[in-house]
């Protein structure tokens, strides 16, 4: 067990809400890999130098991070640290449209979210694979199952964090690509996982070196890239480039629940679609996923029609 610590304290230029902030990075409050608790969060990641575990502690006083690390990745992690927590977001596009005077009641309730949730920031975590897996997973499920098969991977393919011992019990490295590439599918199928997503899972992380050269280009191009490797459709990348290449207009098209959810907000409206949300988002390009991300942090739901999708486990098909 590594427990060498490296630590260091930033400097912050504006507000930053961890909780917020990480929101889509940590999947879903069961995430072995990732805890959030106030102004406290542990993160246990995969680096190009290797594994590491990362403490963040927000002071809201002092505005300040301060980050202890541990493991091969610490100096890595912390060089990127700006990046993670949202410092180097800058959101100023967005304050600027919404801060017009606007005559109509969706612009007047986004800018109340904006303005309620100021510490929402877009981070940057530049792992491409580590974001797409659990990406992946949630294609044409619901949440929770694909949070539960997500859970299960890591708990079964992962590593013990590095760090002192009791540093956080049961926090998980994600599985390598490497694992993840040359696991069984009879392994995915008892995780909950059937053979589709499965195969498109393995077959990314054996061309993981690829995925991870994305970070270095455009948000865009990136995406369009993506979309390229088997199974990977505008929804997924959109939702890797948010998270991994801190992409402020990354838009899922694709998302059962986010058209419905922009409609209420934007017009009141309950039902929506695809077409129509990205008409809505229009005044707002370039800054589109920092919209979605303000409404869906803003907990206003379109309300539900219908029953709700059962939850499913593949293990029995």
């Amino acid at each position: 067990m590594i427990t060498t610590e490296f630590e260091r304290v930033l400097p912050l230029p504006h507000r930053v809400d961890l909780r917020l902030t990480l929101g889509p990075v940590r999947r879903g409050t069961g995430d072995p890999s990732m805890v959030v608790d106030g102004t406290r969060a542990w993160r246990a990641t995969r680096t190009p130098d290797g594994p590491v575990t990362l403490l963040l502690e927000l002071d809201r006083a002092a505005g300040t991070v301060h980050a202890q690390a541990w493991g091969p990745g610490a100096d890595w992690a912390l060089a990127m640290l700006p990046e993670l927590v949202g410092a180097t977001d800058d959101d100023s596009e967005l304050t600027e449209l919404l801060e017009r005077d606007e005559v109509h009641l969706g612009h007047q309730r986004l800018r109340d979210l904006h303005r309620r949730l100021r510490g929402l920031r877009i981070p940057r975590t530049r792992a491409v694979v580590e974001a797409l897996v659990p990406s992946i997973l949630e294609q044409k499920v619901t949440g929770k199952e694909a949070r539960r098969s997500y859970r299960e991977l890591v708990r079964r393919l992962g590593e013990p964090a590095p760090g002192p011992d009791g540093l956080v019990a049961g926090l998980m490295v994600p599985p390598s690509a490497e694992t993840l590439a040359a696991t069984p599918s009879w392994t995915y199928h008892q995780a909950g996982v059937e053979e589709k997503r499965a195969l498109t899972i393995r077959r990314a992380c054996a061309r993981a070196d690829r995925l991870e050269q994305l970070v270095d280009l455009p948000p865009a191009l990136a995406q369009a890239r993506m979309t390229t490797f088997p199974g990977i459709g505008p929804w997924t990348a959109a939702e890797v480039a948010l998270v991994a290449l801190g992409d402020p207009d990354a838009v899922s098209v694709g998302d059962y629940h986010l058209p419905h959810q922009v409609a209420w907000v934007l017009t009141g409206v309950p039902r929506s679609d695809d077409a129509r949300m990205l008409e809505l988002l229009e005044p707002y390009r370039g800054q589109r996923g920092r919209v979605l991300r303000i409404i869906g942090a803003g907990g206003t739901a379109a309300p539900s029609h219908g029953p709700r999708r059962p939850l499913r486990s593949f293990r029995r098909f």
